[in-house]
């Protein structure tokens, strides 16, 4: 507002009659410019709690736009799919919406980057006092910093490249955080099935222990047969509270990732089965060109390169362009330019030079270093996973023998041909090999997500 009501006091030194009307108006037109204040509160728990309504949250996953996720509309009291999984976490996960309004500072930096340097004005009165004048004096400048004209370009350059960085790193944010609750989706689905088993195996254990019980009573049995019953009965009741703690854990996370009450019981639908990944060099390429994070220390880079390019052109002398207008006690008037500019003798913008130089540096190993650890990553997760399946296929080759002879105890018991004890220890047994399936599964689920996230997209792109 200054700047303006400074330019008609200069204008209107000449016209002395006019400079209140110029004055007014000048300063009417700076108060219409002019932002205004208005406080706004922090919002109370119940608020922030408060999670928006299905209608809403539905047209919104409808209306989504991410390459990696396919809008659909979302019911919570149907089975979730891992994509609407992935879209509840996108849009309702609380970290992602306190990251993206950050994007709003982000863009104002950016906005200020564009912005020329206000003028900056200067007035003086000189009241006369004595003496044979007849004037009092009167004289004002105005200045402008032709310096930062000269680092316009490079300070915008750098400004939208900061905006893209952090666009990226949001992006990026994103995504994991939709593969996090899809692996979440996995894990419970999995656990579920495995407590199942547990409490069977829970169960007949139980049975087994209290048969052998009575039969030691009677003598039957030695007291190490029924040692071992006990201990059998005692590991398959920690198996069920390991299940049911890491089920109600895998649940509240997954709330939590999709930003819902910890307490909802979500229905989950099966995820496809996951697919063979191609070989490491295959996906490091991928995620190189593919990878947000990577992108984002891209233009990070490109930052620190404007930044560099800023600090250089900062060494050359800094000019100040002011115009003054005075009139003395005697009714002289003058009006006359001034140049000023630092004398490049000591300092030379050499420190900021320095900083720019070492900032650069130091992005360009940190661009190196996250390289060597995606591509270490990508060969560890893809021989994680090719030594899972290999366990699996070898499991699952086993297990139809295995549950046959369950079968065949079971029936051979029934006919009483053979002790119940034996059939349930068979049976048990094909239930522990049951249960190292499912948790084989359950891995290769897991990692399979794992890997699509350092590969930087879904599985389905894999082989494009």
């Amino acid at each position: 507002m200054a700047r303006r009501i400074g330019i008609a006091m200069s204008i209107g030194l000449g016209t002395r009659r006019s400079m209140p009307g110029l004055s007014a108006l000048s300063l009417a037109a700076a108060l219409a410019g002019c932002a205004s204040y208005a406080p706004d509160a922090l919002p109370t728990a119940g608020q922030a709690l408060t999670s928006k309504p299905g209608d809403l949250l539905s047209i919104d996953a409808q209306k989504i736009n991410r390459p990696w996720l396919k809008p659909q509309p979302i019911d919570l009291s149907l089975p979730l799919t891992p994509n609407a999984l992935a879209v509840l976490a996108v849009l309702e996960n609380p970290d992602l919406k306190a990251q993206r309004a950050k994007l709003g500072v982000t863009d104002a930096q950016a906005f200020a980057a564009r912005l020329l340097p206000d003028p900056s004005f200067q007035g003086s009165f000189d009241k006369l006092i004595s003496g044979p004048d007849a004037y009092n004096g009167y004289g004002a400048q105005i200045g402008f910093d032709l310096s930062q004209l000269r680092t316009a370009r490079v300070t915008r350059e750098s400004g939208e490249a900061s905006k893209r960085q952090v666009r990226l790193d949001l992006a990026w944010a994103e995504w994991q955080t939709a593969g996090q609750a899809r692996l979440l989706g996995v894990r419970v689905l999995s656990l579920t099935s495995q407590l199942a088993l547990a409490q069977a195996s829970a169960a007949s254990s139980e049975q087994l222990f209290a048969a052998t019980q009575r039969a030691a009573a009677r003598g039957d049995v030695s007291s190490g047969d029924l040692d071992a019953r006990r201990q059998a009965l005692l590991d398959a009741s920690a198996k069920v509270r390991t299940a049911e703690q890491d089920l109600a854990a895998a649940k509240a996370e997954l709330n939590t990732q999709l930003g819902l009450s910890p307490t909802m019981d979500l229905k989950l639908a099966p995820p496809p089965e996951p697919i063979l990944p191609p070989s490491a060099e295959v996906l490091f390429a991928q995620a190189v060109d593919r990878r947000l994070d990577l992108q984002a220390l891209r233009a990070g880079y490109q930052v620190a390169e404007a930044e560099l390019h800023k600090a250089v052109l900062q060494q050359f002398p800094n000019l100040s362009l002011t115009i003054a207008a005075a009139r003395d006690t005697a009714d002289n008037r003058t009006i006359g330019p001034q140049i000023g500019f630092t004398l490049p003798l000591w300092n030379r913008n050499r420190g900021g030079i320095a900083i720019a130089s070492a900032t650069r540096e130091q992005l360009r190993a940190e661009y190196t270093a996250r390289l060597f650890q995606t591509r270490a990553e990508i060969e560890t997760a893809v021989a994680a996973l090719a030594a899972l399946r290999r366990q699996h296929d070898v499991l699952r080759g086993q297990l139809p023998e295995i549950e046959r002879y369950a079968a065949a105890t079971r029936r051979a018991a029934a006919r009483g041909d053979l002790a119940r004890a034996t059939a349930d220890t068979a049976l048990q047994g094909a239930r522990d090999r049951q249960l190292a399936l499912l948790q084989l599964d359950q891995q290769i689920a897991e990692q399979t997500i794992a890997l699509e996230l350092l590969s930087g997209g879904p599985s389905e792109g894999w082989t494009q």
